[in-house]
């Protein structure tokens, strides 16, 4: 069971925790759900189509690096999990577009924070790699960006 607790809460709200019970394979559902909305393709998915929809092939130009495969598989898996709609229009070629859904519009808010955060730490971020590179340099350590 994982249990979250703030550090700085008082005796009465110290004694209440935010509880998720495991799936009987063991798989924490918490941790199941941030894996696809932490996962980097599904954020940047989730960023491209906030402004509406997009056809495949656009959206596969609006986001840098991504494949051909790996689009698919994430606008699946966000479909899937009630993210992305997925509409089919009968032409030839077939027309697909995508958008979010009313639970992937509520991403952008929680996205933006992480953004914010992530902008206005960034030189705090990188000082701490630089030094830790230069600490673990001597010891012949090798640092990469996974």
């Amino acid at each position: 069971m994982l249990k979250m607790r703030d550090r700085d809460a008082s005796a009465d709200e110290e004694s209440q925790t935010l509880e998720v019970a495991r799936t009987s394979d063991n798989m924490c559902p918490l941790r199941d759900v941030l894996n696809r909305i932490g996962d980097k393709w599904s954020v940047l998915v989730v960023i491209e189509l906030k402004a509406g929809k997009l056809r495949f092939s656009s959206l596969r130009r609006s986001i840098e690096g991504i494949s051909q495969r790996m689009l698919a598989q994430t606008l699946r898996q966000l479909e899937r999990d009630g993210m992305v709609e997925r509409t089919v229009f009968p032409s030839v070629p077939v027309r697909v577009e995508y958008e979010l859904t009313p639970l992937g519009l509520s991403l952008n808010e929680p996205l933006a924070a992480i953004a914010h955060w992530a902008e206005s730490h960034l030189s705090v971020i990188q000082k701490a790699r630089d030094a830790y590179d230069r600490s673990h340099r001597d010891a012949g350590v090798v640092a990469t960006d996974a």
